[in-house]
């Protein structure tokens, strides 16, 4: 089951701290996910003779893709969120600017959005490799086991 879209009506009420602290955190949850990915590659290295073997391989293989399409996506978006934590200084700046106030949470409802999306795909497929690491182990158990 797969969680709902965020609502992002309620960014045009929230404060400029609290959308500075949701900046923060997605720059703190993609930069974690990109080192989570460096450990996702080796687990895959590892075990990629079981992985191309047999029943597991179009599944291995539709997984890979969409881990690698992942770790294409997060250095621009990053960047992005980077610049987009680095503009908060227009509500911060004490000038009334509504059209630019407007724009940048507008901006931030994007962003919203978009990481949540990725956030659940990642989730995903990140639980996808487990359970074909989780299958394989199970099969060389076996064999061990049979030998």
């Amino acid at each position: 089951m797969k969680p709902k879209k965020p609502n992002v009506k309620y960014v045009e009420w929230r404060s400029p701290e609290e959308l500075h602290e949701a900046s923060l955190n997605w720059i703190s949850e993609l930069k974690f996910i990109k080192d989570e990915q460096h450990f996702l590659d080796e687990l895959i290295e590892n075990n990629t003779l079981q992985l191309i073997s047999g029943k597991t391989f179009e599944k291995s293989k539709k997984v890979v893709n969409e881990l690698s399409q992942k770790r294409k996506v997060i250095e621009p978006m990053l960047k992005r969120i980077i610049n987009h934590y680095n503009e908060l200084t227009i509500l911060l700046d004490g000038i009334d600017q509504p059209v630019e106030e407007k724009k940048y949470k507008e901006n931030h409802s994007k962003l919203l959005v978009e990481v949540s999306e990725y956030l659940m795909d990642y989730k995903d497929i990140k639980r996808s490799i487990f359970d074909l690491i989780k299958t394989i182990m199970k099969q060389s158990k076996q064999k061990r086991l049979l030998n």
